[in-house]
């Protein structure tokens, strides 16, 4: 606005001293063709009166009130050119016009008001609501970058303070907006880290049932810890004592178990699949672990048969993992149906899938669905027996089902992805198909082998 201001105040001074130049040229040209005081008061009249009153003409031996010095007016009329000069209150132009042998010199005063053009106070205003437009948009701008950190800093406090829950409405400048995603980001990633860990301490505590079961069926194997009828002697009252112990130490540790799944899985809002990658070969794990099981199945007098389990068939699930599952769904076979009841454990693979397949003689289970819920049992357990399974198919691109056997009992099907097939078009009517478009099916169409 100053350089504005300056401007305006020069082109009004132009303004003024080509007025002047034009009012002293009208008396130099009146003057240069007469020089009667009739001629030069009527010239004067003819330049009219401007701003600075009527010109002032020197050298005509007349008594003159110019606002001039002398030693300005002598400079003037010793040259050709016009000179403009300062004086009190403005400026004088001064105009040296040949009249006769003698040369006259014409004042045009200009004052100072004249001179300015710039409108000041108009200037300030208009500087002044500049500031005040400029403040008050800074200060929205401000308050929504100020309303979004402190929005992010409450939900830093608040995941601090345990509540994973919080979320953010990402806004203001980029920076925050950008650290607003990269918060929600961060809380998704903790939810589904503490999400596993919860898993990870209920699924490792259900692993323990298998060497659970193994000495719950040891223990039962044992002769009676009744001490109460008949008569004993020492030694046999206290192996008695000591199955006793045995038992309640297994019904104890049972226990401990169950309410260390539960508390685990309390918090848990819905089961996420793992992260993680391996390579095993299905067959050795199946023939690895019953191994184990046959042991337990000839004490009580289980028949079985293991199908399939001769041939390499490698699956893209780490081997602790598929063991686990393995374990899971036998410890339920041999958990809730009676003893002497067969089971039967298959191995296939087909259309790119490879099928682990654990059959039963049992009672069957009433509500498939239910049973494929996490946490859900209808047997009084912790429910993650079958989930387990589930979590390790899911995590080998396959899934769980639930089917009648044909022994009578249930029939759970692990299918899980073959590492060693070779990726082909889905076809709309083939088994690859059918899993694509419904992959909560809970068949799997199979050919049972004759039985022998």
């Amino acid at each position: 606005m100053i350089p504005l201001g300056i401007e305006q105040d020069g082109e009004a001074r132009d303004r003024a001293v080509a007025d002047a130049r034009q009012r002293a040229g009208a008396v130099a040209g009146a003057l240069s063709i007469a020089t009667g005081r009739d001629a030069v008061e009527r010239s004067l009249a003819a330049a009219g009166t401007g701003p600075g009153g009527t010109p002032v003409v020197y050298g005509l031996g007349r008594d003159t009130d110019g606002r001039a010095g002398e030693d300005d007016v002598t400079r003037a009329a010793s040259g050709t050119t016009s000179l403009v000069v300062d004086v009190s209150g403005g400026a004088a132009y001064l105009q040296p016009v040949r009249v006769g042998a003698d040369t006259a010199v014409v004042e045009v005063f200009i004052p100072d008001s004249a001179q300015q053009g710039g409108n000041w106070w108009l200037l300030i205003g208009l500087v002044v609501g500049l500031i005040a437009a400029s403040v008050f948009v800074v200060d929205r701008l401000a308050a929504k970058a100020v309303a979004a950190a402190r929005g992010l800093v409450q939900a830093a406090m608040a995941v601090g303070d345990g509540d994973l829950a919080v979320r953010v409405q990402p806004s203001g400048p980029r920076e925050l907006a950008e650290a607003g995603y990269a918060f929600n980001r961060m809380a998704d990633r903790l939810v589904t880290s503490r999400t596993n860990e919860r898993e990870m301490v209920a699924d490792l505590s259900h692993r323990l049932r298998t060497p659970l079961t193994a000495l719950r069926l040891d223990a039962d194997a044992l002769d009676s810890d009744d001490t109460s009828v008949g008569t004993f002697s020492e030694a046999e009252l206290d192996r008695r004592r000591t199955i006793r112990r045995i038992r309640q130490a297994i019904v104890t540790l049972e226990g401990e178990v169950d309410v260390l799944i539960n508390t685990s899985r309390k918090a848990v809002a819905q089961a996420a699949p793992p992260e993680g990658g391996g390579m095993c070969d299905a067959s050795e794990v199946v023939r690895e672990r019953m191994v184990f099981w046959s042991q337990l199945a000839s004490d009580q007098q289980r028949p079985y048969k293991v199908i399939g389990a001769h041939t390499r068939i490698p699956v893209p699930v780490p081997r602790p993992e598929l063991a686990a599952a393995l374990d899971a769904v036998l410890g339920n076979v041999f958990r809730y149906t009676p003893q002497g009841t067969a089971f039967e454990v298959a191995i296939s693979r087909r259309d790119g899938y490879v099928a682990v397949r654990v059959d039963d003689a049992g009672p069957g289970i009433a509500n498939p669905d239910r049973a494929l819920r996490r946490g859900a049992s209808d047997r009084g357990s912790t429910g993650l027996g079958l989930d387990i399974a589930k979590r390790v198919a899911q995590q080998a691109r396959g899934s769980v089902s639930l089917d009648r056997a044909q022994l009578g009992g249930a029939s759970v099907i692990m299918l899980l992805a073959d590492a060693e097939a070779t990726p082909r078009q889905m076809s709309r009517f083939g088994l690859v198909g059918r899993l694509a478009r419904e992959p909560g099916s809970r068949r799997w169409p199979r050919q049972r082998p004759a039985e022998e």
